[in-house]
């Protein structure tokens, strides 16, 4: 079984482009060559919000089904990379992309291969297959992310240091 080994990588574009659309609650599903996001966006919390997503073009993306192929993901990545901030401080953990990040990072780490995710306000589920192909499913709170979250950027710090 092949291994997508930069689940971090397409977690956190994938993340991103949720988070201009507005989205916190979905499903995604890997299949070949393409992942399947299922959500909608969430009700804006103020006029304010509603107005900048007007203004953005996204308050008719509503459809509930979207598909980013690899060439996509590598676009909001080039995309999300001229807008990072360089600096050693430690990233929002719940910022959506960086949630997603740190769940491929997971992933990874059991050199997994991921099948599924549903993220809910507060807890996510995985789905995934080991390297012998077996399936496994964790139901567990983000927060539960957290250590995976420091530890990744503990690593990504000395790396450039």
């Amino acid at each position: 079984m092949k291994v997508n080994t930069s689940y971090d990588q397409d977690l956190r574009a994938i993340g991103q482009a949720l988070e201009i659309r507005g989205i916190t609650v979905f499903e995604i599903k890997n299949q070949p060559g393409r992942y399947i996001v299922r959500g909608t966006p969430d009700k804006p919390s103020s006029l304010i919000a509603s107005m900048r997503r007007w203004a953005r073009g996204r308050e008719s993306d509503a459809s509930g089904t979207i598909n980013y192929s690899p060439q996509e993901i590598e676009e909001i990545e080039r995309q999300g990379k001229k807008k990072r901030i360089k600096s050693g401080r430690l990233p929002d953990f719940y910022n959506l992309s960086n949630t997603l990040r740190t769940l491929g990072a997971y992933l990874k780490s059991k050199d997994a291969q991921l099948l599924e995710l549903h993220k809910r306000p507060l807890t996510v589920t995985l789905l995934y297959q080991n390297n012998s192909g077996h399936p496994h499913m964790e139901d567990r709170t983000i927060a539960s992310f957290f250590n995976v979250f420091i530890e990744m950027h503990g690593r990504r710090s000395r790396l450039k240091g």
